[in-house]
């Protein structure tokens, strides 16, 4: 699993998740991969949608998340554990603040939002590169008209 319980004391204390989930492990592992499919979700082109061909950088999400250990991009896992803290913040707010789990929380949303959408640039992940799988023969957009008209008597 790309984040875990131990990746998660960078955003919430160890007795605030025993609290929160009674000592169930499985609810902080529905948690992590609750963020990372949202995380994944946010990185991954849509083939179908052609604004995804206008130049801005692909990430190549399953390399990314299929790291482990230091190999992991820190951002990446802080941001998901962020994530990660808000879907525990949602069975409890156990000796922490709710609204500043939901403000960071917010915060993750918005920047995985500005990476798929171009506006912030990760140099460091591994990105796709263009080929016929991810480009094909589709353009960001068409132009043209319709055939002339003909009155043929």
């Amino acid at each position: 699993m790309f984040i875990d319980k131990e990746d998660l004391g960078s955003t919430i204390y160890d007795y605030q998740i025993d609290q929160i989930t009674d000592g169930d492990n499985g609810k902080v592992d529905q948690a992590c991969n609750a963020a990372i499919e949202e995380a994944k979700s946010y990185l991954t082109p849509n083939p179908d949608n052609k604004k995804w061909l206008d130049g801005r950088l692909l990430y190549d999400v399953e390399n990314i998340f299929n790291k482990t250990g230091n190999d992991r991009h820190s951002l990446i896992v802080r941001q998901c554990s962020t994530m990660a803290k808000w879907y525990l913040a949602e069975l409890c707010n156990a000796d922490f603040i709710y609204e500043k789990a939901k403000d960071r929380y917010d915060r993750a949303v918005s920047w995985f939002t500005k990476v798929a959408e171009g506006k912030i640039n990760v140099s460091s992940l591994p990105q796709l590169v263009r080929d016929d799988t991810t480009a094909g023969d589709k353009q960001p957009f068409e132009m043209g008209s319709r055939t002339k008209f003909n009155h043929d008597y």
